[in-house]
C-alpha cells in the first residue's frame, strides 16, 4: 500500500465517476489503502440519505476487490494520533488523516481543510 484513499475517492473508484479523468496519476498508486474508518462513513451516509449503499455487500465487495487493501491499523495508535490533529472537528477526516500518520502512507484527499494542514498528502495534491 503506497497511498490511503479518502472515502470520496473508494466511492468514485467503485462507481466508475466520471471526476476520476481529473486524476490520471491514481493507477500508479494501486493497489489503493482503504481505512475502515470510510466503510463506516460510508455507512454513515447511507443511514443519513446522501448516499444509497447496501451494507454489509459493499464493504464485502471493497475487501474482494483486488484494486484495493482493507489496512487495519491498531485502534490505539488510530486515536494517538487523531488526538494530536484539533485542525478539524470532522471525526472522519480526523481519522482517516490520524490512519496516513499512523502508518506513515501518504493520504488522497481533495478536502481543503485536509490538503492544508495534513503532512502527508499524495504529492499531486499538494
Amino acid at each position: 500500500m503506497t497511498v490511503l484513499l479518502d472515502t470520496h475517492f473508494l466511492l468514485w473508484i467503485v462507481t466508475g465517476a466520471e471526476r476520476l479523468g481529473a486524476f490520471p496519476w491514481l493507477d500508479r498508486y494501486r493497489p489503493w489503502g482503504i481505512s475502515p474508518v470510510s466503510l463506516l462513513e460510508i455507512q454513515f451516509l447511507a443511514e443519513v440519505g446522501r448516499l444509497s449503499v447496501e451494507q454489509p455487500a459493499f464493504a464485502e465487495a471493497v475487501r474482494r476487490d483486488s484494486r484495493f487493501v482493507v489496512d487495519e491499523v491498531a485502534l490505539v495508535a488510530l486515536v494517538d494520533k487523531a488526538l494530536a490533529l484539533s485542525w478539524t472537528r470532522d471525526p472522519f477526516d480526523r481519522l482517516l488523516a490520524a490512519h496516513s500518520e499512523a502508518r506513515r502512507v501518504s493520504f488522497c484527499s481533495l478536502d481543503r481543510r485536509v490538503r492544508a494542514r495534513h503532512r502527508l498528502l499524495v504529492e499531486e495534491l499538494r
